[in-house]
């Protein structure tokens, strides 16, 4: 959506502020011995409290109320009987409908015992997130999201997801500005605007640069059973510095 009036930033700002307090009261939450589903009851009632509707189960009929993917698992992962284990790399997934804005975020973070790597590969990709974030405004071209993303990737020795993207969000869960991609194309000569709202949301791993859809037509893997980390926010473009709409 393109941002009109006041109301549309605080409409946005108040869904962006509930999905990420339910994001955090996820991590809180997370234990050793949990289930997913139970992690996942979690951030349905966190949502409900606030009036808020878990966009996936709404819009596309997903089997939970929030995405949580685990390990070698990066994306739409469904809520079930596993079990969080020790040193587990868990990525949430939040995206969530109030009053007809919609908002979308994720966070990757690992379980104690903290493995080194792991916590390096989630923090360096939040780094890179906020990298993009903080280079844009109204007439930058959107390709300039994939360069950040594939320049910073490279020098943190990490590949890029290529099939996973950042895209439109606001008046519903996906929408224009569609596939914008995670590695630079000189094809692409769309351009930001003030007002547009977006999602940015790398995608590093520590081996493939692709996943593959699972068996249950949701759950998306890496096929090396490599790592890979997800940071996201929703923003809103302005002449200045972006707006982040989904933080606490």
């Amino acid at each position: 959506m393109t941002v009109e009036s006041q109301k549309d930033i605080d409409g946005l700002k108040e869904i962006g502020k509930i999905v990420a307090l339910t994001i955090n009261e996820m991590k809180r939450h997370a234990r050793v011995g949990m289930t997913t589903k139970e992690l996942d009851d979690i951030g349905g009632q966190i949502l409900k409290k606030y009036g808020a509707v878990p966009a996936p189960k709404t819009v596309y009929n997903f089997p939970g109320n929030t995405c949580i993917s685990i390990n070698h698992e990066i994306a739409h992962g469904i809520p079930g009987n596993r079990k969080i284990q020790p040193g587990d790399l868990i990525n949430i997934d939040v995206s969530a409908e109030l009053g007809g804005y919609f908002a979308d975020a994720g966070h990757s973070f690992v379980m104690p015992p903290y493995n080194p790597a792991l916590t390096r590969l989630c923090d360096y990709t939040y780094k890179t997130m906020m990298k993009v974030i903080s280079s844009l405004k109204h007439g930058v071209k959107m390709n300039e999201i994939g360069r950040i993303i594939q320049t910073e990737a490279k020098k943190g020795g990490y590949q890029v997801i290529q099939n996973l993207c950042s895209h439109g969000v606001g008046r519903s869960l996906h929408e224009s500005p569609n596939e914008i991609l995670p590695y630079y194309d000189r094809h692409d000569k769309r351009v930001l605007k003030e007002g547009m709202v977006i999602t940015i949301e790398p995608f590093l791993s520590t081996g493939a640069d692709y996943v593959v859809e699972q068996p249950d037509g949701w759950t998306l893997c890496l096929p090396d059973r490599s790592f890979a980390a997800q940071q996201e926010h929703t923003i809103i473009i302005t002449k200045g510095q972006p707006i982040i709409v989904t933080v606490a």
